[in-house]
């Protein structure tokens, strides 16, 4: 029989978040998480405050849930005493099963046409008949990027286009960050022959080398976690496709290492945070040609001037 557990959620004012998400942290045993926020930055002085926060907890069944609430509850009215202006909120309880997280994400990864040549195709469908698109066989396991995400598509369709015009790169590309390495793939399968695929997180770089084993685009990707710092200049294009706040860290080594007349695409920028990467990478010898537009996201495409 599957476990089950009970799902404690409680919508509090952000002055409380962080006494509440103690509590239950502590009687729960089992650690919190709070709402999302869609954040594009590495610094916490950049994150705005919400006025109310939903701090979730959970309790393993069986347990004396209602002793649980009593004690929550009791909690939750000591601490409002601190915002006499405010009342708490009924904490919301409900029972989820255990299921196995790695593959019921599987169900929402279909078949993805992307741009006019590319078809991204999840490992266990079956491969497509369409002859007018190249197929990237992809099993992203724990690392980002199946092509369903706005940031992802518009690399990949800068990318088509970029080597719809330039096919006959003569140097190396660059993918920074390459998560499944999606993108180091596809610029394999539109022609692209010597391709740095890299990752500060290892386990993205078993996941790519897979995924390059799978597309059979071993030979002309290379993965691995080197920093930017040491990979050598002359890359004709490279890609990255990562938060606001680093691109514009990394500006000056991404400048340094592409070829003059090279190409550069930005990728995972928000639509409010674009002008702070334009005024990033201001100083740097790039023409910006290109901005690329889905939902609330953002991707550049610079030259190398000189």
């Amino acid at each position: 029989m599957a476990s089950a557990w009970y799902q404690v959620s409680c919508d509090v004012p952000a002055p409380l978040a962080e006494a509440v998400a103690d509590y239950l942290s502590e009687r729960s045993g089992c650690g919190v998480c709070t709402d999302n926020r869609n954040v594009d930055t590495f610094s916490t002085d950049d994150i705005p405050t919400n006025e109310t926060v939903t701090i979730t907890s959970y309790f393993s069944v069986p347990c004396p849930i209602e002793q649980h609430l009593a004690a929550l509850n009791s909690f939750l009215n000591q601490q409002f005493t601190q915002l006499p202006a405010c009342q708490p909120a009924p904490p919301q309880v409900s029972m989820i099963a255990e299921e196995d997280w790695a593959s019921s994400w599987k169900e929402h990864f279909k078949p993805l046409p992307v741009g006019n040549r590319l078809l991204i195709l999840p490992s266990w469908e079956q491969p497509s008949a369409d002859e007018t698109r190249q197929t990237i066989v992809l099993d992203p396991g724990m690392a980002f990027g199946t092509g369903g995400h706005e940031t992802t598509r518009l690399c990949l369709e800068c990318l088509e286009q970029i080597l719809t015009d330039e096919p006959q790169l003569d140097a190396p590309l660059l993918d920074l960050g390459t998560g499944s390495g999606i993108l180091a793939i596809a610029a394999a399968k539109l022609g692209a022959t010597r391709i740095d695929a890299v990752d500060i997180d290892p386990q993205a770089v078993l996941v790519a080398e897979e995924n390059c084993r799978l597309n059979r685009v071993a030979d002309v990707v290379a993965c691995s976690t080197t920093p930017l710092e040491q990979l050598p200049a002359g890359y004709r294009l490279i890609l990255a496709n990562i938060l606001a706040e680093e691109l514009v860290r990394m500006a000056p080594e991404l400048t340094r290492r592409l070829l003059p007349g090279g190409l550069l695409v930005l990728s995972g920028i928000l639509a409010e945070r674009e002008q702070f990467v334009i005024d990033g990478f201001a100083p740097q010898p790039l023409k910006l040609e290109a901005s690329l537009a889905a939902g609330e996201w953002r991707c550049l495409r610079y030259r190398r001037q000189a």
